[in-house]
């Protein structure tokens, strides 16, 4: 199964973010871009791709022990950018955000001490993509407007593993479906 290591934002606060892009999506251009869908908004950790049923117990050990050793934080969402010269488009986090990337590292190392190949690790850099693109455009319309979003702050007080089926169908602007199949409290609380 295709697997990812996510925080999760409240459904209050991916409300404010989807008043904020249903007006992006309004500006000149917004219809040639494929909008993710609430369902479709985290902050993704680590990434593992295709992971087998064999790993998963050993890589849900190790998520649950990395989320115990880390204590909850505050986070919200703020700003935007873009990646790839426009190709995605998405709001960033504001806040803890150290001890949100402290969580990154220790879900990318709980997948390669569980065996899955990681690849070359990058500095981790928090977003959740709200758009993306085709090809390289002018995305400083849509960046301008989201300069001045910031969402409510919340408590991050779990980690989850998020299980990410591809569309299928060929159906033009179908998402890809997530699912949460396992969460733990940080900090060992819960």
């Amino acid at each position: 199964m295709r697997l990812f290591a996510a925080v999760l934002p409240p459904e209050d606060v991916t409300g404010e973010l989807a008043a904020a892009v249903d007006e992006l999506r309004k500006l000149p251009g917004g219809e040639g871009l494929r909008w993710t869908g609430r369902p479709g908004w985290h902050f993704t950790l680590a990434f593992y791709g295709e992971v087998g049923d064999d790993v998963v117990p050993e890589l849900s050990d190790r998520l649950r022990r990395a989320a115990r050793r880390s204590a909850a934080f505050a986070l919200a969402l703020r700003g935007g950018g873009q990646f790839g010269h426009g190709r995605v488009l998405w709001t960033g986090a504001e806040g803890q955000t150290q001890e949100l990337r402290l969580l990154a590292d220790r879900a990318e190392a709980a997948g390669r001490k569980a065996g899955v190949d990681m690849g070359e690790h990058r500095r981790y850099k928090p977003h959740l993509t709200v758009a993306r693109g085709r090809d390289a455009r002018d995305v400083r319309p849509y960046l301008t407007a989201l300069a001045d979003f910031t969402s409510r702050t919340w408590t991050v007080s779990e980690l989850a593993l998020v299980r990410s089926d591809l569309p299928k169908s060929g159906v033009p602007g179908e998402q890809p479906r997530y699912e949460a199949v396992a969460r733990w409290a940080l900090g060992g609380a819960g």
